[in-house]
């Protein structure tokens, strides 16, 4: 307990649920006002109880966003960072009062989930501390000491046999009932189930941290196989997915195995597995409440033509039928262009783009014949054929998670009277993390502008 203001807030330690819940209130009421204050006269917008759960969805993005509004989240994340040290110190000196695992602070930061862990904290007693006979008689046997075997090899098997399953039902709860690929599926699951593996794997006794990692990266990768086997995903998401995965569920075994290591926490792994079932969920179902719009991203390419731009410009309209493509992503299943088709002529007319998978329809919105074709697209196609040991599976991914807005042609005319020609798309996904996955769809897209934009260079220098 301390015994001085000065020890309240010092990491070492702990305090009790009384200090806690006061000087939780106290903090809060300030922090409360504080942001009030500074969003009402700094900023002139209002700030109330639910903002408190936006910066969950925006701080990802912080980076993407532009002008005053970068500023002012940036303002309101630095305001709250004594804050949030005060809490993380006086939440981890509670635990460690009501003797529970230090590891749980993390779900400090959880939205929504946080607020039942406060409570839970305020109504928690403390514990007293444990004998020195109690430690010499190491920890107590518990359900998982019965049911998991002794040897490595027993121990790895039951961890896979328990962890993909839930795996599986916390991907398809993201997936198919809440519709998101976001931070849930693709960073909280893979780290949940890395450290929940490698947990169990050494319940009986400790292993070492290259075992604790092998099982943690396989059980991400059986739940790959077990989407794949069962028709909810194909071969190309998966191998995109698991650059980000396995890292992922590598950094979970070895925190399970520096957790193991602590002879204190030896028999707290029921309540780690059970803050594992909720955090997993809880990060999805957050996500799912406080969704918003994905930013929109551009991807430009370019390649100089040996032709006039009044050449060039009748393959840009409608360029005839493509060759089948060489490249690996567009046989691997990436959708690509064929050819396309052109109904009307300036503004108002109608653009077809044909693709493997359909076709984009792009009302033309700028005729500037023959420099600039700009246009907007009201229909998009499946971004992908999937790899799948059957005929055809249906994943929610295809449908609205990489959608393209508009796109336009430039055509400069050079010096030595050939033409530049620039290809822009402006386009969304909904997949985070953003960053990750902004690297495979801008790739994409690239490939997708080179093919058309060498076919057009070819037949436009071969017609000339």
């Amino acid at each position: 307990m301390p015994t001085t203001f000065a020890d309240l807030w010092r990491p070492t330690g702990t305090i009790d649920r009384g200090p806690y819940v006061l000087v939780g209130l106290l903090g809060f009421a300030l922090k409360h006002n504080l942001d009030r204050l500074v969003a009402g006269y700094g900023f002139h917008r209002s700030w109330t109880l639910f903002n408190y759960w936006i910066p969950v969805r925006d701080v990802a993005r912080i980076t993407q966003l532009g002008g005053s509004e970068a500023v002012f989240l940036g303002t309101m994340v630095a305001l709250s960072l004594p804050f949030i040290w005060v809490g993380v110190i006086l939440t981890t000196k509670r635990l460690r009062s009501a003797g529970l695992p230090s590891e749980l602070v993390a779900l400090f930061f959880v939205p929504f989930l946080n607020l039942a862990f406060f409570l839970v904290l305020s109504l928690v007693p403390a514990r007293k501390p444990l004998s020195i006979e109690r430690l010499a008689q190491g920890p107590k046997s518990s359900f998982l000491n019965t049911i998991i075997p002794e040897s490595a090899l027993g121990s790895a098997a039951l961890s896979m046999l328990l962890t993909v399953p839930f795996g599986l039902g916390f991907a398809l709860l993201a997936s198919q009932m809440l519709a998101n690929y976001g931070w849930g599926l693709f960073v909280a699951l893979p780290y949940a189930m890395g450290f929940g593996a490698a947990l169990l794997y050494g319940t009986r006794q400790p292993r070492s941290l290259r075992g604790c990692i092998g099982v943690a990266c396989l059980s991400t990768a059986l739940l790959g196989g077990a989407l794949l086997v069962l028709a909810f995903e194909g071969v190309i998401c998966i191998i995109m997915a698991a650059p980000l995965a396995l890292p992922l569920a590598a950094f979970g075994g070895s925190c399970a195995y520096a957790v193991q290591r602590r002879r204190w926490t030896r028999n707290d792994g029921p309540v780690l597995l059970s803050v594992l079932l909720l955090f997993v969920p809880g990060v999805e179902w957050a996500e799912h409440a406080v969704a918003t719009p994905s930013p929109v991203f551009v991807v430009r390419s370019a390649i100089e033509i040996h032709s006039s731009p009044e050449h060039v410009w009748q393959q840009v309209v409608a360029f005839s039928e493509i060759p089948p493509p060489s490249e690996w992503m567009f046989r691997a299943g990436i959708a690509y262009p064929m050819r396309a088709e052109i109904r009307g002529t300036g503004p108002g007319a109608e653009r077809h783009c044909i693709f493997s998978t359909g076709a984009f329809v792009e009302p033309i919105q700028v005729w500037d014949e023959p420099h600039q074709l700009k246009f907007s697209v009201t229909s998009n196609p499946p971004p992908l054929e999937e790899w799948t040991p059957y005929s055809h599976i249906d994943p929610p991914h295809l449908h609205g998670f990489l959608m393209s807005e508009g796109g336009q042609f430039l055509l400069t005319p050079l010096p030595h009277g050939g033409t530049r020609l620039e290809g822009t798309t402006w386009y969304q996904h909904g997949l985070w993390p953003s960053a990750y996955w902004r690297l495979w769809s801008d790739a994409i897209i690239h490939q997708i502008h080179m093919r058309v934009l060498k076919h057009i260079r070819d037949r436009a220098e071969s017609d000339r």
